[in-house]
């Protein structure tokens, strides 16, 4: 079993216990509700046939139709996909959106491709799953390894199958903004994960401006949770991602960091700090450190090493069940992934009421929306782990299973 399943379990079984639900709940909860294996073969620009295997998982829809992500790696699993749609059902649940959870993967490896060729695939995947996407039934969006150029391709795979100019419904979210897309997107889960540290510091009487800052990714989520850290006056000490990573203990220039970035492909080689192996970022001297990268990277064998104040989730499922117990038993606080990444499922869904509205918003609206509700189920998980002596992942958990338990309860029991 994969360790993100085998995260997501352990969570839910956790919760279901705090919670004392009955067994037939528990099973009807627990899920997946459908997950699908499809194999597509299309036939890439250099005349050769890619044989793909592809997964789709629809964890729980009793709250509204599954969202979550396309994760196209060579290496994505079935259990990948069963333990994110999981860890989505909650997310969406806890920030209060109506939506369930879901997640595809698509075992392939896009930077071994051209444009044309991931394209190609994109394209064979959306056909090969097409019964499987809808607005009420899932609603994918970009993840690791994809972006808005695929979801405009996902849109117009549909919409040029069913002869019509757009999509009737919103069938994927994270699209360029000329098709439908909404601003702020691409930025949504950085800036969340920032409004939710900015939230922890509040309650801590911490002013943001003196702290330091590690970042261990720096794809979309980690590369603008940095700069927009930075941009509130905090220091950002250490980054690290797949090839290497740099610290300087004054703090880095985030923007030049971004530049050098875009022209190497990497953090490695950043001529305004210090090179270090990238899993040496874990045992910086810092306040916050921020996973932005890949589940599972907290661990007990790295828990130990962690000299942050303050974790905050920005990965899906980043700490390990073992390692969560270590920092709780340290007393470093952590902002779990189901809140503190959740901004942007949030503006997904405002993404999604946009183009079912046929609407426009303005980007003040957009991060006006997303800072609130940010800070709002910030307070109320913190209050609530206050309150019943847990910590904020227990306290998020238990809202969010609660959420869940509610509307199957309330659909009732019989077909």
């Amino acid at each position: 079993m994969d360790s993100i399943l085998r995260t997501s379990l352990h969570n839910f079984e956790s919760a279901a216990e705090r919670l004392g639900l009955d067994e037939s709940v528990r099973r009807r909860v627990l899920g997946p509700k459908e997950k699908v294996e499809v194999a597509i073969n299309p036939v890439l620009p250099n005349g050769e046939t890619a044989n793909v295997k592809v997964f789709v998982g629809r964890h729980n829809d009793a709250i509204g139709p599954a969202k979550g992500g396309i994760r196209m790696t060579p290496d994505v699993t079935l259990d990948d996909i069963t333990g994110l749609a999981m860890e989505m059902t909650w997310k969406t649940s806890l920030i209060g959106v109506p939506f369930g959870g879901g997640k595809s993967g698509i075992r392939f490896d896009p930077a071994s491709i051209s444009a044309d060729a991931k394209e190609i695939i994109i394209r064979s995947f959306t056909r090969g799953v097409r019964r499987h996407i809808g607005p009420e039934l899932y609603i994918p969006a970009p993840d690791m390894g994809t972006t808005e150029a695929d979801m405009a391709h996902i849109r117009d795979c549909i919409s040029y199958s069913e002869g019509t100019s757009i999509t009737n419904g919103c069938f994927v979210t994270g699209k360029p903004v000329v098709l439908g897309g909404i601003v702020g997107r691409r930025e949504a889960t950085g800036k969340g994960v920032v409004y939710a540290v900015l939230a922890m510091c509040e309650k801590l009487g911490l002013d943001i401006g003196s702290t330091r800052v590690v970042v261990q990714g720096f794809g979309n989520v980690g590369s603008v949770a940095a700069a927009e850290i930075a941009r509130h006056g905090a220091k950002v000490v250490g980054v690290a991602d797949l090839s290497g990573g740099v610290a300087n203990a004054d703090g880095m220039d985030i923007d030049a960091l971004h530049e050098h970035c875009s022209q190497s492909g990497t953090v490695a080689g950043f001529a305004g700090a210090t090179e270090i192996d990238k899993d040496e970022v874990f045992g910086l001297d810092c306040d916050i450190l921020i996973p932005a990268a890949a589940g599972s990277q907290i661990t007990e064998e790295n828990a130990d090493s962690i000299r942050a104040k303050i974790v905050a989730e920005g990965a899906n499922a980043p700490t390990t069940p073992q390692a969560d117990e270590i920092l709780n038993r340290r007393g470093v606080l952590v902002i779990p992934d189901i809140l503190c990444n959740a901004g942007g499922v949030f503006v997904s869904y405002l993404e999604y009421t946009q183009e079912t509205q046929r609407e426009q918003m303005t980007l003040a609206e957009v991060e006006q929306r997303l800072a609130d509700r940010m800070r709002q189920r910030f307070g109320e998980v913190h209050e609530s782990a206050r309150r019943e002596g847990l910590s904020m992942r227990d306290a998020a958990m238990n809202m969010a299973v609660r959420g869940v338990v509610e509307a199957v309860t309330a659909r009732g029991f019989r077909p």
